[in-house]
């Protein structure tokens, strides 16, 4: 790409072919809450599909740099949106006994979705313009998100929320059957203040009594982004280099622990709860990490280095996948109240994009300065405060409707 655009061995301008993409997502996050309560669940995933497809096709096409940031913009902003609306709908259409299995099929969807732009791009290597040709794939899926969510239920707490009863009902009905309505909108009906319709005002979320939720998610994601999950995926083909393993398979062996990972997670989410996991999975990580910066000291030498190195670095991805990786968004969405709950998420997760881009921006220069034994280290830190700030902070979940949680955080005055 950089020799077809023209920009080879510019490192800034390679840096910011991935950091555009990243600062679109930032800033569609931030408006993801407004779409998603503004024209629904449904039509925000569609509109987020929009962006996606244009800067795809304008990567695609791309004649110079200029064109492909310009791309790059446009596809960060859909991943910006969809992310919270995904964990939002997830959250309102589910059952509560297998919430949390449907909410791990987001992570196992991105594994997949990861595997499979790996595949896409094998033939990159040897085929020229074969890049052009990875973009124009990505707007198949987009395409297709686009298609099937018109024949997809809109979230009946989107609807009941706009005082569209008769069509929560509606929606209701084709999600659980028939004999199960009057129970879920008695269930809707038990968490509504009257105030509904009011609009959400920042100052609410920051200053208000929603304030230690929000404070609590946007703490979760910034502590999942500071383990140093990223820095793992955009830099594991070095690692794997080193030890002599070609980055085809290293990517591979990644992409299968993360899978493996993520299966676990579907299984166990509503069998071990979301806190639970949270927990072992920080807790791995943090053991992952340790064995990565003990890889970098003196106590070890020859070939245990690498083994030690690599087997961490699995390690790390696959105890994420299990716990850190899927649970934040589903928690959230669970735990933050009807009224708030879109603007609330769009907050949390531009706080994920930001310590995101940091950790992108920041990881190669940080590797030189620190070296990967304090580097290292610093990440196993955060893992480990993540395993407190979770054992004290985090309500379980599990089994519970949204508004019992709901009321169980922000009881009737």
């Amino acid at each position: 790409m950089s020799h077809d655009l023209g920009f080879h061995g510019d490192t800034m301008a390679e840096g910011l072919v991935v950091s555009t993409c990243l600062g679109g997502a930032f800033v569609g996050s931030l408006f993801s809450g407004s779409i998603a309560d503004g024209v629904g669940r449904r039509r925000a995933f569609q509109l987020c599909a929009l962006p996606l497809i244009i800067g795809s096709s304008m990567s695609a096409t791309a004649k110079n740099l200029w064109g492909m940031l310009l791309g790059r913009l446009f596809v960060g902003t859909g991943m910006g949106i969809g992310p919270p609306v995904a964990a939002l709908y997830v959250a309102e259409v589910s059952p509560a006994y297998v919430r949390g299995t449907y909410g791990s099929c987001s992570q196992l969807a991105t594994c997949l979705g990861l595997m499979g732009a790996l595949f896409i791009g094998f033939p990159a290597k040897q085929i020229e313009g074969w890049w052009r040709m990875c973009f124009w794939a990505s707007v198949a899926p987009a395409a297709l998100l686009t298609v099937f969510m018109e024949f997809s239920v809109e979230s009946p707490h989107w609807l009941f929320k706009r005082g569209r009863g008769a069509d929560a009902e509606a929606e209701f009905e084709k999600l659980l059957g028939g004999p199960y309505v009057k129970g879920a909108m008695a269930e809707l009906s038990k968490s509504q203040r009257g105030d509904e319709a009011d609009t959400v005002k920042l100052s609410e979320l920051f200053y208000g009594h929603h304030r230690k939720v929000v404070f609590m998610g946007s703490s979760l994601f910034a502590l999942q982004q500071l383990s140093g999950i990223n820095a793992v995926f955009y830099f594991s083909s070095t690692v794997f280099k080193s030890a002599g393993v070609p980055s085809e398979s290293a990517n591979i062996c990644v992409g299968i622990a993360n899978l493996l990972g993520s299966l676990f997670a579907l299984v166990s989410m509503d069998k071990l709860g979301r806190k639970a996991l949270l927990i072992a999975s920080f807790s791995g990580m943090a053991v992952a990490m340790t064995i990565q910066a003990t890889s970098a000291s003196s106590l070890v030498s020859g070939s245990s280095v690498i083994y030690l190195s690599v087997g961490g670095m699995l390690l790390f991805v696959l105890t994420f996948a299990m716990g850190a990786g899927p649970v934040p968004g589903l928690l959230l969405s669970e735990m933050f109240p009807s009224r708030v709950r879109a603007k609330a998420m769009s907050i949390c997760m531009a706080v994920h994009w930001m310590i995101n881009s940091l950790v992108g921006l920041l990881f190669l220069r940080l590797l030189e300065l620190l070296g990967p034994l304090v580097l290292n280290t610093i990440f196993a830190t955060f893992c480990l405060l993540a395993v407190i700030f979770v054992k004290k902070n985090v309500l379980e979940t599990k089994g519970k409707s949204l508004q019992d949680i709901e009321i169980a955080l922000l009881p009737p005055v």
